[in-house]
């Protein structure tokens, strides 16, 4: 991997937002607003891809991002390479940065509310002891104020 080609992805990103690069696997992350949305591995240029654009790779003709383990297996990624075009310029490049951004988007709301379901959950089983009381309080109040009446 070359500084140089390292160079070129900032400058095809950078339509998005500056771009924050740092040393992965061999290879370099790139980050946007915080998110990580792009790696070079093996001097190529590989974007995210989630269920909702990964066709749009597919359909382009690129290929995802794959490595093998050292007992053999072979493990894909949800990254796939940059259609060729796009790394001639930024304007080619930026309709896949932007789908790219989006899956990284889309990945760190998934992860954001994975806790807060857990939270709420944990709030809920707290409130229902809570709620449990009250509603034995009220029918014991029922109870009472309806003995005195027969």
């Amino acid at each position: 991997m070359t500084e140089d080609f390292t160079n070129l992805c900032v400058e095809l990103l950078s339509p998005l937002g500056p771009v924050r690069t740092r040393p992965m696997f061999g290879g370099r992350g790139f980050y946007v607003d915080g998110l990580f949305m792009a790696l070079i591995a093996d001097g190529q240029f590989f974007l995210k891809t989630d269920d909702v654009n990964r066709e749009h790779f597919v359909a382009a003709g690129c290929v995802p991002f794959s490595f093998s383990t050292k007992d053999g297996e072979r493990i894909v990624m949800s990254y796939f390479r940059a259609p060729e075009e796009a790394l001639e310029s930024p304007p080619l490049m930026l309709p896949w940065a932007r789908l790219a951004f989006e899956a990284a988007l889309r990945a760190a709301n998934a992860k954001a509310k994975k806790p807060a379901a857990k939270k709420s959950k944990a709030v809920a089983e707290r409130a229902a002891p809570s709620a449990a009381k009250k509603s034995a309080a009220k029918k014991a109040a029922t109870k009472r104020s309806t003995a005195g009446r027969g």
